[in-house]
């Protein structure tokens, strides 16, 4: 049965198969397997042969008629409205519509009674007039008339919200109904635009820029500020006023509706910060920025001679150097500035000049190089500037950062350097700064005025010695020679037979028509890259890694539990893990079978999933194995005692096979030491004998 009760007028609402699958929490597989064996399951209402849609309101019969198990919020509903009363191109305008008008609900909840016994008419008429009034803080707020197909849409929304206000919900976990269904809209939104968002700013590096600037009481500025991350990580910091400017007219109406129900003191205007500033008489305290990468058409030559560029005209090439001297212009005279860069600014030629300025002057403070799972794909650096103040000595040192691999060592590393400025480690000009964690430098500020003006971390880390192992030569040496002796231990001892048993076989999708397995997958396009929930992705399956992924809370997660058996999909290395510690979430491009251990022992199945995937990839070309189909997989038929003896032995197999990636991996990090540490000097040959 459904955790939530029906709203009124779902009729219009519609859901596609991937909906239906998120609902019930099953793999997509199982919805088409629906759509097979039962005659009355319910017939398109719209979509494409090839993407149908369904009635949402007979999908939950048809679910509830067949004791199948699913989870409605009211979120959901409103969401199935959203998508059912416009195309995927206004999606962003009607989304961004109901985030003004939670505002609007929220500060007058007795102009909106009056108005919503009004006909659908209307109400189209006259709800835009009355936001616009009451909204003058939320740009784009519609001011014509109201489309009224988004009439239902708006009731379906002052519904859930008061519907959450009433029963509790908000009390529980302490958040404004509103803002809550309003977050929902917003990442659903964001999931059926991924491509166009994929720059949006990640919690966690959010977290990191508002921790490193330290926001506490200041007033906060971001020229680039999307749906408003950023501003709502320094809201949550402690920021007492915040200022953001956003081109895209959808995205800003998104960021001030969210910070406003956040209870922020906020002004958000729609404009192009660089031709049309709208902070241009405003000097903030500290300035947070994700700009957009590679935007050529950024006003070149609108802005020649604009009074910005202080430490040089940007390239027409280097947009982001327009960025970084627009932000160092509107913070006051020692504020700091913190903004994303795409990597190869670090050492591009055409912006050697501009580097080279903002090293003399002591603007920039910090190159950090961020890991992909922060940021997305194509990780870019994390830039920290500090505007000079007239009577500021230039500093004699900027620090480099490699968290690439671990991001949490920014944080240690930007104290430490402070710390060590503090305390006038910046006059020793060694190059040094206290007791820095690896992965991090502090380099002369003199040593980077060469031809190249190159401030790349890794470049100089490298150069240095100071990468993430170095220093620890004989400590991997002693490890590695540890592991070595362990192996024969590790290694299980197995017997050769003359000639193969015959077996009986099945395969995995027999096993779930039975009910011996079921099959699981992640939500479409769950993210893993911010919220407060561990994922299991398919590289810590890989890997055999505690999960390194992080999600958001929306219906459909399936939470992972001991001894369940993780498959990636469409990966070229075979792997198939037993999951020991239950609580992570399923990520994304993942099979997940759960087995009924009164009748299958889950190591027994990994094992054959994993030796079906090796003879695959050695029988055939490498790329069959990204296409190879899980759920083909033939099991022998066997009595669980003796899947729990081939159980024990896969299991083993698998241990030597973690053990073995290990040992490999030491013995590359002991080479790649040796050989930096002999080129540099700080490892010494044996002795002549």
């Amino acid at each position: 049965m459904p955790s939530e009760t029906t709203m009124s007028g779902d009729t219009g609402a519609t859901v596609a198969a991937h909906d239906i699958a998120r609902l019930a929490d099953v793999g997509r597989a199982a919805v088409s397997n629906w759509r097979r064996r039962f005659t009355d399951f319910p017939e398109p209402v719209g979509g494409s042969s090839a993407s149908p849609l369904y009635s949402l309101a007979e999908v939950e019969a048809w679910l509830t008629r067949h004791g199948k198990q699913f989870r409605l919020l009211p979120g959901d509903r409103v969401w199935q409205q959203v998508r059912g009363a416009v195309d995927d191109l206004a999606l962003g305008e009607l989304v961004g519509t109901l985030g003004a008008f939670l505002v609007f609900l929220r500060r007058e909840p007795a102009c909106w009674k009056r108005l919503s016994t009004e006909p659908d008419e209307t109400l189209a008429e006259r709800l835009p007039e009355m936001m616009a009034s009451v909204l003058p803080d939320v740009p784009g707020t519609p001011v014509t008339r109201l489309d009224t197909g988004w009439v239902g849409v708006v009731r379906h929304v002052a519904e859930a919200a008061e519907s959450a206000q009433t029963d509790g919900s908000a009390q529980t976990d302490g958040t404004q109904p509103g803002r809550k269904l309003l977050e929902f809209l917003c990442n659903r939104y964001l999931q059926v635009h991924a491509r166009r968002h994929a720059a949006v700013t990640s919690t966690q590096l959010a977290e990191l820029m508002v921790e490193l600037a330290d926001v506490r009481g200041s007033v906060v500025l971001d020229p680039a500020c999307g749906i408003g991350t950023l501003l709502i990580a320094a809201h949550d910091a402690g920021a007492t006023r915040l200022g953001g400017q956003e081109l895209d007219s959808v995205s800003a109406r998104l960021a001030a509706a969210r910070l406003l129900l956040h209870d922020s003191a906020v002004r958000v205007v729609a404009a192009d910060s660089l031709r049309a500033d709208a902070f241009a008489d405003e000097l903030a305290d500290v300035v947070l920025c994700d700009p957009p990468f590679n935007e050529r058409s950024w006003g070149y030559d609108d802005l020649v001679s604009d009074p910005r560029w202080a430490y040089g005209l940007p390239p027409r090439g280097e947009p982001e150097l327009a960025w970084t001297q627009h932000c160092l212009a509107r913070v006051k005279p020692g504020g700091w500035v913190l903004l994303t860069m795409p990597a190869s600014v670090a050492n591009r030629r055409a912006g050697r000049r501009i580097r080279a300025n903002l090293l003399r002057t002591g603007a920039l403070r910090a190159v950090i190089s961020l890991p992909s799972a922060a940021t997305g794909p194509v990780p870019p650096d994390l830039w920290v500037l500090r505007r000079p103040a007239d009577t500021d000595p230039a500093p004699s040192r900027i620090l480099l950062v490699d968290a690439v691999a671990d991001l949490s060592v920014a944080g240690p590393a930007w104290r430490a350097f402070l710390a060590a400025e503090a305390a006038g480690a910046g006059s020793t000009g060694d190059g040094t700064a206290g007791d820095l964690p690896p992965s991090s430098t502090a380099v002369r500020v003199i040593d980077l005025l060469d031809d190249e003006v190159d401030v790349s971390p890794a470049r100089h880390l490298h150069a240095a010695g100071r990468d993430a192992q170095a220093g620890k030569l004989q400590p991997v040496r002693a490890k590695l020679l540890s592991a070595l002796a362990a192996l024969p231990e590790r290694l299980p001892e197995l017997s050769t037979c003359d000639r193969a048993p015959t077996r009986s076989t099945t395969t995995v999708a027999e096993l779930v028509k039975a009910g011996i397995v079921t099959l699981h997958q992640a939500p479409l396009k769950t993210r893993i890259d911010e919220g407060e929930l561990p994922v299991l992705t398919a590289q810590d399956v890989l890997a055999g890694q505690p999960p390194s992924g992080r999600t958001v809370d929306v219906p459909g997660l399936v939470t992972v539990e001991a001894g369940d058996v993780v498959v990636p999909a469409g990966l070229r290395e075979p792997v198939a893990r037993v999951v020991t510690a239950a609580g992570a979430v399923l990520g994304p491009q993942l099979f997940l079978f759960r087995v009924d251990p009164e009748r299958m022992d889950p190591y027994f199945l990994a094992g054959f999933l994993r030796a079906a995937q090796q003879q695959a990839a050695s029988s055939r070309t490498s790329s069959v194995l990204a296409r190879t189909d899980v759920r083909r997989t033939p099991v022998p038929r066997l009595p669980l005692a003796e899947q729990q003896r081939y159980g024990e032995a896969f299991r083993q197999l698998t241990v030597f096979s973690d053990v073995m990636r290990e040992t490999t991996a030491l013995a590359d990090t002991l080479t790649r030491l040796s050989f930096n540490g002999l080129a540099d000097g700080s490892v010494q040959p044996p002795p002549a004998d």
